[in-house]
């Protein structure tokens, strides 16, 4: 197993935690990097040319495509990736390992050609023809209209836009952008380049229908059902940060989020944590508190001080669209009794209802101990039943058992 050592290590290479690598890397720290992407950037900029003014930076060491497993020790974390396993000493540690879409269950969920918003885009992104196919988005927020346009740009033909929020509660949020002016310049582009995008509101998706895989998709659109034929549907209900490192670290959540500071210090000494961690806000509010970050990690607390006034603007971003696009009921109510819930076990709703918490529904059918570890089942739980699973459990992530056991022949000592 390798041995490393670094000054600051930094988990997630998207928006925050590149402003808070090239901050230190200014300031001559030693740095390493680590995202499970086989190159930085994050989701928001996956496949583009993020970091790379600091590639080959001599401070700078950069493990792509590499896993964080658990924090086995003090200051100490486990790493996987296809080369092996390392142990990595740190004398500070950045979270900002971002946020995952939050996938709820309804019939037909699990069709072949069912995918989350954010993840039909990353396909796409990741080389996926879509040229000529009929796509239908749905679900609820901002991200919807991001995956319309890369889609539309790769020449799929996006057939309808659903979001399950209410007009009253979209204007509302639209009405408030003037606060944010990127934002809504971001927001009159969008509708500009998606003018002939079907767009509907309080709308959500009541079944994907078909045999083998998906062939059509049935639309609750106010008091009417439709149906659309298509060749993808793409649902996505927002996006949950990743709180499993940070919970096994023994940092302290709050409502779903990482609690920090207003300096970005998280209840554990020496651990920062910035961007969807500390709340969904988006790239602005990413970068600003990676950058806050940086500074206090690099020792200039009052410019930090100084830079942490400008996030309480994008806190009530944060809020704003919390509020805003907030899940109605009907959500809530759309698994049948024969709709897979945990796609790992094969657990179905129907046995899921009989249980009286997360803790038993684990017991008796085995919901979230499969590959995924309940990141998936495990919100869906939450919102269908209002279970709380707030426990971690190492490892983070599934690993090699030579990587738990430590077997030195895994990787080359140096």
């Amino acid at each position: 197993m390798r041995e490393l050592a670094t000054e600051l290590a930094i988990v997630g290479a998207g928006p925050a935690g590149l402003a808070a690598a090239e901050i230190a890397l200014r300031h001559g720290m030693p740095v390493c990097l680590i995202d499970d992407n086989p190159a930085p950037g994050g989701q928001i900029w996956r496949g583009g040319q993020a970091g790379a003014a600091m590639a080959g930076h001599p401070k700078l060491r950069l493990l792509t495509a590499t896993r964080v497993v658990a924090a086995p020790a003090p200051n100490c974390l486990l790493l996987e990736s296809a080369d092996g396993a390392s142990q990595l000493s740190y004398h500070r540690l950045l979270l900002a390992n971002g946020a995952r879409e939050r996938l709820l269950p309804f019939p037909g969920w699990t069709l072949p050609g069912v995918t989350g918003a954010g993840g039909l885009q990353a396909l796409v992104k990741s080389g996926l023809d879509v040229r000529g196919k009929k796509v239908i988005i749905a679900g609820s927020g901002p991200l919807l209209l991001a995956t319309a346009l890369s889609l539309k740009a790769a020449g799929a033909q996006v057939i309808q836009l659903a979001e399950q929020a209410s007009l009253a509660s979209v204007s509302r949020f639209a009405l408030h952008l003037w606060h944010w002016p990127g934002k809504l310049t971001q927001a009159l582009m969008l509708g500009w380049q998606l003018q002939q995008v079907p767009y509907a509101m309080n709308t959500h998706v009541r079944a994907a229908l078909g045999n083998d895989r998906l062939q059509a998709v049935r639309l609750r659109r106010g008091d009417e059902e439709i149906e659309l034929a298509c060749d993808w549907l793409a649902v996505g209900y927002g996006l949950l940060p990743n709180l499993e490192l940070a919970r096994a670290l023994g940092c302290k959540t709050h409502h779903g989020v990482v609690e920090v500071d207003h300096v970005m210090r998280t209840s554990r000494r020496d651990v920062f944590a910035a961007g969807e961690l500390t709340g969904i806000g988006g790239v602005d509010k990413a970068q600003l508190e990676g950058r806050i970050a940086g500074l206090l990690i690099i020792g200039e607390y009052d410019r930090a001080v100084a830079l942490a006034k400008r996030r309480r603007r994008w806190l009530r971003f944060a809020a704003a669209l919390e509020q805003h696009f907030s899940l109605q009921p009907a959500i809530a109510q759309l698994a049948s009794a024969d709709t897979v819930v945990c796609r790992c076990e094969d657990v179905r709703f129907g046995r899921l209802a009989k249980c009286g918490s997360w803790r038993e529904a684990k017991l008796h059918t085995r919901c979230g101990m499969g590959p995924c570890q309940g990141r998936l089942c495990g919100a869906a739980c939450e919102t269908l039943f209002g279970w709380q699973n707030a426990g971690s459990r190492p490892p983070v992530f599934p690993a090699r058992l030579d990587t738990l056991a430590g077997n030195p022949s895994t990787a080359e000592v140096t």
